[in-house]
């Protein structure tokens, strides 16, 4: 008999291996699956043993479909009184097209119309369609003019062990199979027969630990499920099918439960996972801590073999990607301490964050979660690059790549104290610490402290600028890995309170880039921060987007307009978060408009105010294209008696009404637009971190504008080192 089991993309050679390892003779992996050959006992096998696989089909026939009439007859012909009962329930997908059958619900009722047309005339009754859980789902596939029926055994996904208690998940929680995948490529159960530990310091909804816990143990992937898309099929073999339930659920009673699997994570997440490895009768095989740097767990949990580590960067629950790069060098650096390291596997969206790991030499195999591609990350953690330095931080060593960072840790050790001084005798809560000042070590690092509810806490945000082409990719990595493990012993925190980005020009129309194009709740709290400037409090978030909700180079910026806006109309354009809108509401202004294109950041702006106790009324936000919105405003009776204008340096949005935007080619109409919204006396303020901008000043004075550069009165202390992070001017009507 020849059967297909289907797979997700990418996972065709996984799943090829994985069903020679079970006994299946020619196997052959195709695009989107693998074929085999063999009798029932094969089929029964990948269906209940396989980790990977998402179906299981038993292909019935090919037939020529070219047209809706030419199918239907050679569909008929099918002997389908062999397959389905006539008083049974049956159901039909279908998938593919030609230029006739294009629709495939159409192809899918033709098919069902000659089954049923056919079981009626040979006994007399029909079987009825159930498209929830039939006895018989029949499947046809079909490209150009030919079709390939088979007959699904699986019924529901086998990616549904049993164990999830249900379909939904939480946002970007990995599936059964690619988490099971991920384990096969990395070898984790040869690994886990030698007495190895993994580490799973990223549990999400605990579907990698539960896997690698059932996968060690040897318990069967479908033990737990409790319906069959075979047993409603008429050439369903129940003696067959009952002894190899019955061997499996024997080899599941005696499976080994000593401990397996070190999972780690919040509390929340943790709590979630729980209740699915109680569900899977895994409990006992995984041991909890709450850090990945727990040493003393992670010595105890371990066995006679080496450590394997495991994450799946998707699955974070409260964690981000942003925060695994300080994650994991602090883990590399624990772990290699004890010289234990064996391998580690990422499933990740980004196939580049293994190189936080060390730089190590990395394989990947890109798959798909839904649409969005995700990189199985296989990271050899050979003896080449295990950490030999130390370097000396506050009387503590710190283990290291390159021993030059030393010259880093004195630099960083320096200015923070430095920094840290000046920060509390100006009462600033949010500050820039270190700015690329050592060119091998090419970063940003900022500092925010908490306020109101978050007093007491700290988070740190490292920007790094990308290296240039010709410097070595695994010796960036490995200066990176370095700093950040230095940055953690410097400002005495834990890796938990790094959240590490990589700045480069935007890809796209944000105006503000986001790490991901879909951000959930539940993916943020953990970079989520209230801070305060100046006696007002702000959020910021360090996590979901490539900036924190907070200009930290605009402190002197909004101390200006607090000191203009008293008793003022104010209008805020591309207000993002609207922090200066709430310096001018704080400061007295008669009211404040602000616009902005993104209902996120106007939320976050509407936030900002409810803090700081503001929306009293004379607050308004305004979701518009800046541009657009101005050129029509302008032919209204509105008028601002102060207009703050800091726009994007480029822009390619979707949503913006007209073409791009480009800072230095756009601005002087802007400002000239905008200046028509002043009142007689009115003032605006023009904003922009372009490092090379030239103000087109004739153009302006041309249309009447009068500008000032005022950008040496708005560089605050901490960023006296770049004094052209931002260009700032005054304009007035002449």
């Amino acid at each position: 008999m020849e059967f297909y089991a289907t797979c997700v993309a990418g996972l065709e050679s996984i799943l090829a291996e994985e069903l020679r390892s079970l006994g299946l003779k020619s196997v052959r992996p195709l695009t989107g699956g693998v074929a085999f050959f063999g009798a029932l006992k094969e089929a029964y096998t990948a269906l209940l043993w396989s980790r990977v696989a998402s179906r299981v089909h038993l292909v019935v026939c090919r037939i020529e479909a070219p047209d809706a009439d030419t199918l239907y007859t050679n569909i008929k012909e099918v002997p389908w009184e062999e397959h389905v009962a006539g008083n049974g329930t049956m159901a039909v997908s279908a998938r593919g097209s030609n230029e006739n059958l294009r629709d495939t619900r159409f192809t899918a009722l033709r098919v069902k119309d000659a089954v049923c047309d056919r079981i009626r005339e040979l006994c007399g009754e029909r079987p009825d369609v159930d498209t929830e859980a039939p006895d018989v789902l029949i499947h046809v596939s079909l490209r150009q003019h030919r079709m390939t029926v088979s007959i699904d055994l699986s019924g529901v996904s086998l990616e549904n062990r049993g164990y999830r208690g249900s379909t939904q998940r939480h946002y970007g929680d990995v599936g059964e199979t690619i988490a099971a995948a991920a384990l096969l490529k990395v070898g984790w159960a040869e690994h886990a027969a030698a007495g190895s530990t993994l580490v799973n310091p990223s549990c999400g909804d605990g579907t990698v630990a539960i896997e690698a816990a059932l996968m060690a143990a040897g318990v069967a992937p479908g033990i737990m499920r409790e319906h069959w898309g075979c047993t409603g099929w008429l050439g369903h073999d129940e003696e067959l099918w009952s002894r190899l339930l019955d061997e499996a659920d024997e080899r599941a009673q005696n499976a080994d439960r000593r401990v397996f699997v070190l999972i780690c994570g919040g509390p929340e997440e943790f709590e979630r996972a729980a209740v699915r490895m109680k569900s899977a009768g895994v409990s006992k095989c995984i041991k909890y801590a709450k850090s990945p740097l727990d040493l003393d767990a992670l010595l105890s949990s371990r066995q006679e073999g080496r450590i394997v580590a495991a994450a799946n960067i998707l699955g974070l629950g409260s964690r981000t990607p942003a925060i695994l790069p300080a994650l994991y060098a602090s883990i590399e650096a624990n772990i290699e301490s004890v010289k234990a390291l064996d391998t580690c596997v990422l499933i990740s969206p980004d196939q580049d964050l293994g190189v936080f790991m060390g730089g190590y030499d990395t394989s990947f195999v890109k798959t798909k979660v839904g649409s969005s591609d995700c990189f199985i990350q296989i990271i050899n953690c050979t003896s080449e690059h295990i950490m030999q330095e130390a370097v000396t931080v506050r009387g503590e060593q710190v283990f290291v790549h390159d021993a030059n960072s030393q010259q880093f840790a004195d630099r960083l050790n320096k200015v923070f104290k430095q920094c840290k001084k000046w920060a509390k005798q100006q009462n600033v809560h949010a500050y820039r610490v270190y700015d690329a000042d050592l060119p091998d070590y090419n970063m940003a690092i900022d500092m925010y402290q908490g306020a109101a509810a978050d007093t007491g806490k700290t988070l740190v945000h490292v920007a790094e600028y990308a290296p240039p082409k010709h410097i070595d990719p695994g010796k960036a990595a490995r200066r990176m890995s370095d700093a950040l493990r230095i940055i953690t012993a410097v400002f005495g925190i834990g890796p938990e309170s790094i959240f590490v980005k990589r700045r480069m020009r935007a890809k796209g129309g944000s105006q503000y880039a986001g790490i991901s194009e879909t951000q959930h709740e539940e993916s943020r709290p953990m970079g989520r921060l209230v801070t305060a400037e100046d006696g007002k409090l702000f959020q910021v978030d360090l996590a979901s987007y490539l900036d924190t909700g907070l200009f930290l180079d605009h402190r002197d910026t909004r101390a200006l307009v607090s000191k203009l806006v008293p008793g003022k109309s104010f209008l805020n354009l591309f207000a993002y978060t609207g922090s200066v809108s709430v310096c001018a509401a704080a400061a007295g202004a008669k009211f404040t408009t602000s616009v902005d294109l993104s209902n996120t950041y106007l939320d976050w702006a509407r936030k900002n105010m409810e803090l700081n106790g503001l929306m009293n009324g004379h607050q308004e936000f305004i979701r518009a294209d800046c541009i657009s919105w101005v050129n029509e405003t302008r032919h209204s009776k509105l008028r601002w008696d102060f207009i703050f204008v800091d726009p994007p340096t480029f822009s390619n949005s979707t949503k913006m009404a007209k073409r791009s935007w480009d800072v230095q080619r756009d601005h002087a109409e802007l400002l000239i637009g905008a200046s028509r919204l002043l009142t007689r006396d009115g003032v605006m303020m023009f904003s922009c971190n372009l490092r090379n901008f030239k103000l087109a000043a004739d153009a302006l004075a041309k249309a009447g504008v009068v500008a000032v550069d005022i950008s040496h009165k708005t560089i605050p202390a901490d960023f006296e080192r770049n004094p052209h992070i931002h260009h700032c001017y005054l304009l007035r009507r002449g």
